[in-house]
């Protein structure tokens, strides 16, 4: 290949909305030049063998993170893979899929940052945060809804996984270039999913797009986007808030600064936006449009976009 593939990592907890995201980044880039591996096929144990061995699929030991870290560094110079499935819906191994890595590759799950050599395959990292309460409720209807489990089951599986989650999940964040946390706006705390804000911590390891041409660092708080200094783990970063009513406008103004920021490679760019990034489905299957998920979205491709050109240079 005259360029490798550009990897992109989304990593978090079970229900994070790790899946939605991905979906909606690999339309912006073009889903036929995007390969999608999620990092769950790698574990070891079916759902009754993890049950009998008291082991949760959070823990590194319950997967084959070796085999994991080799595969990233295959996809990363182009090679193709023979990747594990693990069936969600009936908890087990199928065979192995081939896989050869197109142009973008996106790297899903739960432990994509857990080891220096999974992390030095990415080019752009993404890490899910939203509030547990938030992550509760999502998984409780996907679970319920997809997975046949009942809420209980699904209550007591998350807090048997809890000090996982603790141990191994969340210290991934710390490893990320952007931090992505959707959450339900304070005067509306009952709002669906449509209606979220989310709050992008944008950390200095990647070069990130001079969002002051769009929203002023002062700007009043009731402006639905704003950029604010503050500290992350310590240290200095950008934090870009997105309210839920943000406008489609909004969006269009941030995609036009991005497509000018990195001329010729937003396909997609167009005088009134994309109208197909921001879809999510809701609870009774209609397609909704978010548009902090939307931005979001753009935000990741444009990261991804941008690797690939200084890559190509």
């Amino acid at each position: 290949m005259a360029h490798r593939p550009i990897i992109l990592g989304i990593v978090g907890d079970s229900a994070a909305g790790k899946t939605t995201l991905t979906k909606g980044i690999a339309q912006v880039l073009g889903e036929q030049d995007v390969t999608i591996i999620c990092t769950d096929d790698y574990h070891k144990y079916d759902r009754a063998e993890r049950a009998e061995n008291g082991i949760t699929a959070l823990h590194p030991d319950c997967n084959y993170v070796d085999i994991m870290e080799d595969h990233l560094a295959m996809l990363r110079s182009g090679r193709p893979i023979l990747k594990p499935i693990y069936n969600h819906h009936h908890g087990t191994l199928d065979r192995p899929e081939y896989i050869m890595p197109k142009k973008y590759v996106i790297v899903e799950g739960l432990l994509g940052y857990s080891t220096l050599a999974a992390r030095d395959c990415f080019d752009v990292k993404v890490y899910l945060a939203p509030p547990e309460s938030l992550r509760t409720e999502w998984k409780v209807k996907r679970d319920t809804r997809k997975r046949g489990y009942t809420e209980e089951q699904v209550m007591a599986e998350m807090q048997k996984r809890e000090p996982d989650s603790e141990q191994f999940i969340r210290p991934q964040r710390q490893w990320s270039d952007i931090i992505v946390s959707f959450y339900p706006p304070s005067d509306a705390p009952n709002e669906n999913d449509v209606q979220l804000n989310v709050r992008l911590v944008l950390r200095p390891t990647i070069s990130h797009p001079d969002m002051t041409k769009i929203v002023d660092s002062g700007s009043e708080g009731n402006h639905p986007v704003r950029l604010e200094l503050q500290r992350d783990m310590g240290k200095p970063v950008d934090v870009l808030e997105v309210d839920g009513h943000a406008t489609s406008q909004n969006v269009t103004d941030i995609e036009h600064t991005l497509c000018n920021d990195v001329p010729d490679l937003f396909p997609f760019c167009s005088t009134n936006g994309n109208p197909d990034i921001g879809k999510l489905v809701g609870t009774t299957g209609e397609l909704l449009q978010s548009y902090p998920l939307a931005i979001t979205q753009l935000l990741i491709a444009y990261h991804v976009l941008k690797a690939a050109k200084i890559h190509q240079h």
